[in-house]
This record gives C-alpha cells, sequence and structure tokens, in this order.
C-alpha cells in the first residue's frame, strides 16, 4: 500500500452528491447520471450550510453531472471553487449501469448473491470492482495531498466514498453507509464522525 495520505492531509471531508431521480427509482448509476431531486437540491444545500466554519480550504469533484452539481452548490455557500478529479468518479457498473434488481436478476441469475458474497472483489460485467476503485481512491487522495490543502472536501458518491474511507484508514468502510444529507469528518487514523442535517 501507498504511504498513508493522512502524513500530508489535516481533516479530509467526504459528501456524497444529493438524492437523485434514479435514486428514487432503485436503478442503479455508476458511470450513468441522473439529475437531482428537489430533495437532493435541498441537501446539497443543507449541507453546504452544515460545513460554514469548518475551515474548508478546497473542494475537489466526481466529474458525474450529480456530484458536480452538489459540489458546485456547496463552493457557492464556502466561497471555493470546484476542482474536478476523474478518478472520484463512482465505481463503473457496466452493463448493470441504469438497471434494478429484477431487470439484473432476469440476466444474471444468481450473481447479485455472488456479489454479496464477494463484495470487494467481484467485478460488475465489464465495469469495476470495489479492488479497482480503491487504486483510483488511493491516487486521489495522493494527489490531493501532495496539492498542499489542509482540509480538503470531497464530493462523489457511495461506493468510491467507501474506497476513500478505507484508504484513509477506516476498517469497515466496505460496510459503511452515506446518506446524502451526512458529511464524514475523517481525523487521523480513520476516526469518522458524521455532520449530519436533517434528511
Amino acid at each position: 500500500m501507498a504511504r498513508n495520505p493522512r502524513q500530508s492531509l489535516g481533516l479530509t471531508y467526504l459528501a456524497r452528491h444529493g438524492q437523485t431521480e434514479w435514486n428514487v427509482a432503485g436503478r442503479r448509476q455508476g458511470r450513468l447520471d441522473s439529475p437531482l431531486t428537489q430533495l437532493g437540491l435541498e441537501q446539497a444545500r443543507r449541507n453546504a450550510r452544515l460545513l460554514t466554519g469548518e475551515g474548508i480550504d478546497a473542494i475537489f469533484a466526481s466529474p458525474l453531472g450529480r456530484a458536480r452539481r452538489t459540489a458546485s452548490i456547496i463552493a457557492a455557500e464556502l466561497g471555493l471553487t470546484v476542482q474536478v478529479v476523474d478518478d472520484l468518479a463512482e465505481i463503473d457498473h457496466g452493463s448493470w449501469s441504469g438497471l434494478g434488481s429484477i431487470e439484473i436478476d432476469a440476466q444474471w441469475p444468481g450473481q447479485r448473491d455472488v456479489r454479496e458474497r464477494e463484495k470487494y472483489t467481484f467485478r460488475f460485467p465489464e465495469g469495476e470492482s470495489y479492488a479497482d476503485g480503491e487504486v483510483r481512491a488511493g491516487r486521489v487522495l495522493e494527489e490531493i495531498g501532495r496539492s498542499g490543502v489542509r482540509r480538503p472536501l470531497l464530493v462523489s458518491h457511495e461506493m468510491i466514498g467507501r474506497m476513500l474511507l478505507r484508504r484513509l484508514g477506516v476498517p469497515d468502510a466496505l460496510g459503511t453507509r452515506q446518506p446524502s444529507y451526512v458529511v464524514y469528518r475523517v481525523r487521523a487514523g480513520g476516526v469518522v464522525e458524521r455532520l449530519a442535517s436533517s434528511g
């Protein structure tokens, strides 16, 4: 494993994009995109207010529209600009992108169960695995660590967010959930604090 990015970063903040139309519909997004709902826009505004006074000195976002929109709302409130980082994109769901569970089960019988048993190494058909995502997460943190910022906010997605947590030293990161109204504040040693607005 590469050197610990905590050596160069102070606090690290992780936010997930606001709720999207496909979140509501139960469709996997991966690298595809769908617009934020009205609730998703409000979640971004609430998270922006939540982060006021935290001393955020840079905002980095996934290139996907739902994360960029969320990041732009937060950045406007904090008086910062958004730096897009391609490696913050969600783990690629490949052929499962845009599908719901019933459609996946019809085309790939039993594969969702296989994924539950082998979650870290399971690769979505024509897509990525968590293991692939962790490589990207490591690159992101190394790059940000070299940039000189001390309190970055990373706006991305739930799955790549788990791999960011893992690289920041959180041992049970694979089992975490990050609702769109929660921002994680990660301290040295992988200590995670939840900053939460109302859902």
